[in-house]
């Protein structure tokens, strides 16, 4: 009788992610999930002591869904959306504690029906890879972004690149760059902020050692 080799989960998820970039590379971007060091890097910008309400667009195989479940406050509002088919599925029975949505563009729309409304949102996470889109597409996922995040909100993205970097300060009042080498490739994490009520922000920056036992 011939051997059967078992999958770990984390290399199905890569094979899964592969299977999505060779369906449809312009929606998702790379070859490979993210690291735990981009992860690590992303988590640790969110005040998640202080954020009920937390949105991910473009979850993909759940990297930064599965560190969202570890570190979300008990009783915080966590909308999750993914448009593949198969990787939202994956979602919905990975993460059934969480609320999983198809298309970003209608986030607007489905907190209205949550009875959210407009500017409801602490923090939107984005693994959605803004340069490969249309400037109308990425016109309209800002629109729906700033329009949902309350104000002194929070955005975090992550882009293997600068290009970026101008749009997103148009967009929003303030902005800062991390850059985080160890990811295939290479990305930078944008930490952007909507203008709060006072001026002033809204949240301080994680501790970054509650992110430690990411994997």
């Amino acid at each position: 009788m011939g051997s059967m080799t078992i999958l770990s989960q984390p290399w199905v998820e890569r094979l899964r992610f592969f299977h999505t970039f060779i369906k449809t590379p312009h929606l998702v971007g790379s070859v490979a999930p993210s690291s735990r060091y981009l992860t690590k890097a992303m988590m640790s910008k969110i005040p998640f002591s202080s954020a009920s309400t937390i949105v991910e667009l473009g979850a993909g195989t759940g990297v930064f869904t599965k560190a969202l479940a570890q570190l979300a406050q008990p009783g915080s509002h966590v909308m999750i959306f993914e448009q593949d088919e198969p990787l939202r599925k994956s979602l919905q029975t990975r993460f059934p504690q969480f609320q999983i949505e198809s298309d970003a563009l209608e986030l607007l729309r489905v907190l209205e029906q949550n009875k959210l409304g407009r500017n409801q949102v602490d923090v939107i996470v984005s693994g959605l890879p803004f340069a490969c889109f249309s400037q109308g597409l990425r016109d309209a996922l800002l629109e729906q972004v700033t329009g949902a995040l309350k104000p002194g909100g929070m955005f975090v993205a992550f882009q293997y690149s600068l290009q970026m970097k101008r749009q997103f300060s148009e967009w929003f009042a303030e902005m800062s760059l991390e850059f985080v080498p160890m990811n295939l490739p290479p990305a930078f994490v944008y930490t952007c902020r909507t203008e709060s009520a006072d001026s002033k922000s809204s949240y301080s920056v994680q501790n970054p050692s509650l992110c430690a036992n990411i994997d």
